[in-house]
């Protein structure tokens, strides 16, 4: 998908850079969704591979307080994912126009 808009080759700077607004976009997310003194456990992987297309992969392990029974930890990595992904495509779009200039 990202190939076909004329994506050039990411420098490591911008992957570092994709990678941070990646996993604050994760974390932003789920920290809007859960009281912070109620988040045990917050893992966020991404990671970044460039062979024509990029592919962004994103891994969240997320545990709560066990008080936070009304949550469904799943479904907000879930979400925060999708999230995640939708600011990787957004900044990657911005990256490919730029290379059109």
């Amino acid at each position: 998908m990202l190939e076909e808009m004329g994506l050039p080759e990411l420098s490591l700077e911008q992957k570092e850079n994709l990678c941070v607004l990646v996993e604050k976009a994760a974390q932003d997310y789920i920290k809007s969704k859960i009281p912070l003194g109620k988040i045990q456990v917050l893992d966020i992987d991404v990671e970044i591979e460039q062979q024509g297309s990029v592919t962004v992969t994103v891994d969240i392990e997320l545990a709560m307080d066990p008080l936070m029974r009304d949550r469904n930890a799943e479904q907000l990595v879930n979400e925060a994912t999708r999230k995640a992904l939708e600011v990787a495509d957004t900044h990657l779009r911005g990256v490919a126009c730029k290379s059109k200039t």
